[in-house]
């Protein structure tokens, strides 16, 4: 009897035994169905599902009235559908297998999506080095390091620089968020984005103020686009961090 029948491969997720796994990304079918849905028909613009309007890139009844510098937001799914858990344990020490999970299953439910929007280089949003030391990992690097080997588009780990700690988003209310982020990011020296479509990459969404701090910058340094992908995009006012 093999080894992977007296100790079959277990779910990341759910800790289900994996003995019928198609691959290799330790997620079982049921969570795959719970936490990616093969479509997402949430806003072009913001990516929330209860804004409806895909097709759509003028915004939804959430975001028409915001201003954010990324252009869309392609996410594996909602934070208060199942994602939540999956988060929170991609940013403990021990949740970089989860990480690079979310990110393969970002790439095979996002795959052609992702590859229709043209982006030449994936940028993880950079966590404060003082908050990275004592973390001990940022899950948007795991992210964007698994998404682009699956898909085969560079990563820019040190393109983007957090030159400022910030408060937890979380800890703010929506309308502070913004504010708090200003000025937080900036490019690199010696690097120049020169038109290229960028794919930033963090773990949640819910104001869009991480995200459109750091597409804009990158705007700056001459990205012709910024698309937000995010593990999970979060809608109440007092979910996540971004």
């Amino acid at each position: 009897m093999g080894l992977d029948l007296l100790f079959p491969p277990r779910c990341l997720c759910c800790d289900a035994d994996l003995l019928s796994s198609p691959d290799d990304l330790l997620v079982c079918a049921d969570c795959r169905l719970l936490l990616a849905p093969e479509v997402w028909l949430g806003c072009a613009r913001c990516g929330a599902l209860s804004g409806g309007q895909r097709e759509s890139t003028g915004g939804c009844w959430l975001c028409h009235r915001t201003r954010v510098e990324f252009d869309t937001v392609v996410t594996l799914g909602g934070y208060d559908l199942g994602l939540r858990k999956m988060v929170l344990r991609m940013k403990r020490p021990s949740g970089g297998s989860l990480a690079a999970a979310m990110g393969r299953l970002l790439a095979l439910r996002r795959g052609r999506q992702l590859a229709d929007l043209g982006g030449g280089l994936i940028v993880p949003v950079p966590m404060y080095w003082t908050r990275r030391l004592g973390r001990g990992t940022n899950s948007p690097e795991t992210v964007a390091d698994c998404l682009g080997r699956s898909l085969g588009i560079p990563v820019g780990r040190r393109v983007l620089s957090r030159c400022r700690n910030t408060l937890p988003q979380a800890s703010l209310p929506p309308r502070e968020r913004f504010r708090n982020v200003r000025g937080a990011f900036r490019v690199r020296a010696g690097y120049h984005l020169d038109g290229r479509g960028v794919l930033l990459v963090d773990d949640i969404l819910t104001t869009g103020a991480t995200c459109s701090e750091a597409a804009k910058v990158l705007k700056q340094a001459g990205a012709s686009l910024v698309a937000a992908v995010v593990v999970a995009r979060a809608e109440g006012p007092d979910s996540g961090r971004g």
